[in-house]
């Protein structure tokens, strides 16, 4: 008797403890939502009253089309003409190939940070340097070098993201206990196995999050390097919008940039929760 009352006892404590989980992910996800929500209400409303307090003044009226009413219709006709679409992909494009040379290029120069001694010393100077210099500053010698204006935004956005890679990676490295190595020798590991088994999950999340920073970078770097030149992108519609006096397309193209960023972000923070050993909020 006392045994199934045990037993009894664990069923009903595994079952509460279960619906503890539920009842606490449940609140968490409804806080959440209510967090995401009540954020944006409040930056829409600050707007509005900012954009209406403007245009209240007889000079300045004509600012009333930068406000958020407008703004939101707008998204409704450029996504019926197709512009929103065209200019995503185009952006997106050059975004994910300028991003893929980055990693290509950063990770490796990371490991090698990380790993030799005198690469990094010998390095660190000019690295920081080139660090240092705004990525479109580089804009004027990308369009000589390169015969496209692809081609050179690629090029900045490649600049740009580079050393988040490089200056991430290394870290992650410097944090692997060196103790690991001499193990995985003693246990007759492959260099291919040390690096897949070993350096590739010690360094998960800190590549992932150097890559979180290299694509802020260059989504920022993006649009105004693509105010000349091309004749498509995100940067291009924000500068044909000021130039037609659309103001409404102008701040319409403004939320799609700010709204893709923010999914981009979100699916880098994704990643770097679901591929590395790090369980903390990124």
């Amino acid at each position: 008797m006392s045994n199934e009352t045990a037993s009894v006892g664990v069923d009903v404590f595994t079952a509460g403890a279960g619906e503890s989980r539920s009842a606490r992910a449940f609140k968490h996800s409804r806080r959440g939502l209510v967090n995401f929500f009540g954020g944006l209400a409040i930056l829409f409303v600050l707007w509005w009253l900012g954009i209406l307090l403007i245009s209240s003044n007889p000079s300045t009226e004509h600012f009333a089309d930068f406000g958020p009413i407008p703004a939101f219709s707008a998204l409704h006709t450029l996504w019926e003409e197709g512009t929103i679409q065209s200019a995503v992909t185009s952006s997106g494009y050059r975004l994910a190939i300028g991003l893929t040379i980055a990693i290509v290029i950063g990770a490796p120069i990371g490991v090698l940070i990380g790993r030799s001694k005198r690469f990094r010393e010998l390095s660190n100077s000019p690295f920081q340097l080139l660090r240092m210099i705004s990525p479109l500053s580089w804009e004027p010698i990308a369009v000589i070098v390169f015969a496209t204006w692809d081609q050179a935004i690629i090029f900045l956005i490649a600049i740009a993201s580079l050393w988040p890679v490089a200056f991430a990676t290394a870290a992650g490295l410097a944090k692997v206990d060196p103790a690991w190595f001499k193990v995985a020798r003693n246990l007759g590991a492959s260099p291919w196995q040390v690096v897949t088994q070993i350096v590739v999950p010690a360094i998960t999340f800190d590549v992932l999050t150097g890559i979180r920073l290299a694509l802020g970078v260059a989504w920022i770097v993006l649009v105004p390097a693509e105010f000349l030149g091309v004749t498509s992108g995100l940067g291009y519609s924000i500068e044909d919008a000021r130039e037609t006096l659309s103001y409404d397309h102008l701040m319409a193209m403004v939320l799609v940039i700010g709204a893709i960023g923010y999914l981009l972000d979100s699916t880098c923070v994704l990643l770097i929760k679901r591929f590395s050993w790090h369980r903390g909020e990124a």
